[in-house]
């Protein structure tokens, strides 16, 4: 899964900080290339495309090889990257700012994927528990400093409250399902699958989930800002991969079948249940949505919703004095946090040339 405590990754990666003047820092033409990715509906199509060749289609187009290495531990697939062991990742909005963007890694969000449009939730059990309103007191099981543990505190302000009105129970992933059974655990706050197993038993109650704060939960494909800058074409084929695979899972054909049942196979589930998974993850399969969303207003204000979160949990870098301790960059010229640290990039260039059949 995507979604892990970003406390724990930020600390490892921290302590890995030093690898990186090896080799992120000193970024330089080059010819081979990795990115790695985790298990989640919107990451799938990266093991299908080394699988099936396309990577490697679009890599020889360029004159490059570039691999996609499946990491079965989230966290170790951003403290992995963020040491410069990877030129790319696929990682959360949330956890590129908190992690390498706040460890010193000059980070570029190469593709935006995909936001959550309803795969994260918060449930409350029992009766009379079936408005948000009711979660007031209530101790909250959760994978602490997740973007679950930042769907609570969106949730708990839009009816008035805050995380102060409520406990949070840290609570793995792993766990979770089997708390909720227990009779003293009646509020949670998990992600798809676990979500929808949970949302099916006695007296659940689905009473917020990230529909509501659509474009703030984003799957993204960051990749090292200097190695983009002295590479290029390296974001032409990785972009390119991408977008002939948006192509083919919209294509209603046998081989785009093929490759849904082969991505539901390798997340653990069958077609229809992928199919389901991806119902609720709103995946921009038009680079030119994604180029749209990327140079909204709307992106700036989320970042600095997701900045507070991380500075008032004490995750945004080690030592930020505030919240606007890491400058992020977006289209037009537009930042947020410090002009003069800017580590954490939304280029939309390369989904331009995707839109425009220019690569």
């Amino acid at each position: 899964m995507r979604k892990f405590a970003t406390a724990l990754a930020l600390a490892v990666s921290l302590l890995a900080l030093p690898a990186i003047g090896t080799s992120a820092a000193h970024a330089e033409a080059k010819k081979d290339f990795s990115v790695c990715w985790s298990i989640y509906a919107g990451w799938m199509p990266w093991g299908y495309m080394q699988d099936s060749g396309m990577l490697k289609k679009w890599g020889d187009k360029y004159g490059i090889s570039i691999k996609a290495v499946q990491i079965n531990d989230y966290v170790e697939s951003i403290n992995q990257y963020t040491a410069g062991q990877y030129d790319g990742c696929s990682m959360t909005n949330m956890d590129a700012l908190s992690i390498p963007a706040g460890g010193g890694v000059d980070t570029t969000a190469l593709i935006v994927g995909d936001y959550s449009n309803g795969n994260d939730g918060v449930v409350l059990k029992g009766g009379g528990m079936d408005t948000l309103a009711a979660i007031k007191g209530q101790r909250v099981n959760l994978v602490e400093l997740s973007v679950s543990h930042y769907l609570l505190a969106r949730a708990l302000e839009s009816v008035g409250m805050s995380e102060r009105d409520v406990t949070v129970v840290n609570t793995s992933d792993a766990d979770l399902v089997a708390a909720y059974q227990t009779p003293d655990v009646t509020a949670v706050v998990t992600w798809n699958p676990l979500l929808s197993t949970i949302t099916a038993m006695p007296e659940a109650h689905e009473v917020f989930d990230s529909s509501k704060i659509p474009g703030e939960i984003l799957d993204l494909m960051v990749v090292n800002t200097e190695t983009l800058k002295d590479n290029p074409d390296f974001g032409k084929a990785l972009t390119g991969a991408w977008y002939e695979m948006m192509d083919l899972m919209q294509s209603d054909t046998p081989e785009g079948k093929e490759a849904l049942e082969a991505m539901a196979k390798a997340s653990g589930t069958d077609l229809e249940g992928y199919k389901d998974q991806l119902s609720t993850t709103a995946m921009f399969y038009d680079p030119a949505k994604a180029v749209e969303f990327t140079k909204s207003d709307a992106l700036p204000k989320t970042m600095t919703f997701v900045a507070n979160f991380l500075f008032d949990h004490g995750i945004l870098g080690q030592g930020a004095p505030s919240a606007d301790f890491v400058g992020i960059a977006y289209p037009g010229g537009r930042t947020t946090g410090d002009e003069a640290n800017i580590q954490l990039r939304y280029d939309p260039a390369y989904m331009e040339m995707a839109a425009d059949k220019k690569l």
